[in-house]
């Protein structure tokens, strides 16, 4: 897998990611196929701080990202994941300049990495779904390519800030989402919600081609 890139700080990061998890970790990536070029917003599970640079490092394009505000207060990190197109938005409440900044991505054919979850598991189970992932789906009509990690909170759980441990991760890209499978109309009371519980559902449904029960 070859990134086509120019820009060198992306590339630095998208390859040591790629490293420092194979360290760490047996890396198993299924569903190449579904994933486009263009615009799309790559929906996932979200488990761990890894999940942002495992999922960078597993697609072979650039991709823009959204990061909470206070990652940015950093100056060094928050230069490094600005010019990986990190996106900085508000936790917990509408940031209409973020919510502008990634439609732009979009439309500018990007892809976009959202977490439905908002935030990471508490449990390494997946949480109820909030309405962002869904209302950016709604707004821009992108495709939504579901994508389910597991094993990534093996490496690196909550609360921790350097690997605790070795695993196996696997990551799996699902078919894609048109706006006829998740977006309810504007006429659903709660649109932008009942879009992300749909976008959830289908990362929930995604199992594993070397273990379908999972």
């Amino acid at each position: 897998m070859i990134l086509e890139s120019k820009n060198l700080i992306y590339k630095a990061v998208y390859h040591g990611a790629r490293s420092l998890i194979e360290v760490f970790a047996t890396l198993e990536i299924e569903g190449w196929e579904h994933v486009p070029g263009g615009a799309c917003l790559f929906a996932s599970n979200h488990q761990s701080m890894v999940d942002p640079p495992l999922l960078g490092s597993c697609l072979p394009r650039e991709i823009s990202f959204i990061a909470r505000r206070s990652l940015f207060d950093n100056p060094v990190f928050g230069f490094v994941i600005r010019a990986c197109h990190s996106i900085p938005v508000d936790r917990g409440e509408a940031d209409i300049g973020a919510i502008r900044a990634a439609l732009t991505a979009l439309r500018q054919d990007r892809g976009l990495l959202i977490f439905p979850e908002g935030t990471r598991s508490q449990d390494g189970e997946i949480a109820e779904a909030k309405a962002g992932a869904g209302l950016l789906a709604c707004k821009s009509g992108a495709p939504v390519i579901p994508v389910r990690i597991r094993g990534a909170r093996d490496v690196l759980p909550r609360g921790a800030f350097f690997p605790v441990g070795s695993a196996r991760i696997r990551v799996r890209f699902g078919p894609r989402m048109d706006p006829a499978d998740y977006d309810p109309g504007v006429a659903h009371a709660d649109r932008s919600m009942e879009a992300s519980r749909r976008i959830l559902g289908r990362i929930k449904a995604l199992a594993d081609v070397a273990d379908p029960g999972l």
